[in-house]
């Protein structure tokens, strides 16, 4: 199968038609499964609910696997069209812009719920120059998660790659929390979603060279308060130039994100994704990933 087909296919089918309905959406499915398994685990202590959320987490990513191993069972044009869906709902880039851009509001409670669409935080608290940040951040974490590092793992392992990316990035999102019911069920997920992360969470640092030059640079060294979600929140506050804070747990300088900040972060959104999708294009062409489909 041709692998760079697919990978335009699943493009256009982003740009233009958005995600897929939930009740056929690959990440829902993902989600919905590691939701049953995690509901069905009573707690027993540290080693068994580590081993009970690391067996959570392997049936994920085996059924991750197993869909993305179907396309080479079907004849053609059958073949394409799952191969293509199942891309396409690795990455969300239409999706990302239309969540971030309804934040775009002068009213402080649409805005309130718009946010809280799109950060774990309680956000009932938080007034709009925080609410704008949280809006930003938002965006330049999820350009790594949601762009950058599904198409990552697309270029090395093919089709299998971006699944299981997605897998492990679902789990890490529903069950790599640090409190009481996760700090042990979830940790597998958690360090596997960080090692997985490390590489295009640099990655994507670097695409935001080109908008911020030494200014990325210097906001990249002060990220230190997380192993990798922290470094394209630094690097889109460095070329906006403002402030961007979770407050008790990173804060990069400059002045307070106003609205038309949220309007401009999402212009470099587009900048980004127009870079790593001609990235994408050339080495899918000149190297070809595995070739599984």
């Amino acid at each position: 199968m041709e692998v760079l087909t697919v990978f335009f296919l699943a493009l256009l089918w982003d740009i233009l038609l958005g995600e897929p309905p939930v009740k056929l959406h690959p990440v829902v499915w993902f989600g919905r499964i590691a939701g049953f398994l995690d509901g069905r685990w009573k707690r027993r202590g540290p080693l068994p609910d580590f081993l009970a959320g690391t067996l959570t987490a392997l049936a994920v990513i085996g059924f991750a696997l197993t869909l993305s191993l179907l396309p080479s069972y079907l004849p053609f044009p059958l073949d394409y069209v799952l191969a293509v869906y199942l891309l396409k709902s690795s990455f969300a880039i239409r999706s990302l812009h239309e969540h971030v851009a309804k934040t775009l509001t002068g009213d402080i409670e649409e805005k309130r719920k718009a946010v809280s669409m799109i950060v774990s935080r309680d956000v009932r608290s938080l007034d709009g120059t925080h609410l704008n940040s949280a809006a930003i951040e938002s965006l330049a974490e999820n350009l790594n998660d949601s762009v950058v590092a599904p198409l990552f793992y697309f270029l090395l392992f093919g089709l299998p790659g971006a699944l299981l990316y997605r897998a492990v990035n679902t789990l890490d999102a529903m069950l790599g929390y640090r409190n009481e019911r996760y700090e042990f069920f979830g940790k597998f997920s958690a360090r596997l979603d960080d090692v997985l992360n490390f590489i295009p969470a640099r990655l994507t640092v670097l695409l935001y060279l080109p908008f911020g030059g030494r200014k990325v640079l210097k906001h990249y060294r002060l990220a230190r308060f997380k192993i990798n979600s922290d470094k394209p929140i630094a690097a889109m506050s460095a070329v906006l130039g403002v402030w961007l804070e979770k407050p008790g747990v990173y804060q990069f300088p400059g002045r307070a994100p106003e609205n038309d900040d949220i309007r401009r972060a999402l212009r470099i959104y587009w900048f980004v994704v127009a870079e790593w999708v001609a990235i994408t294009i050339a080495a899918t062409f000149k190297f070809r990933p595995l070739n599984i489909m």
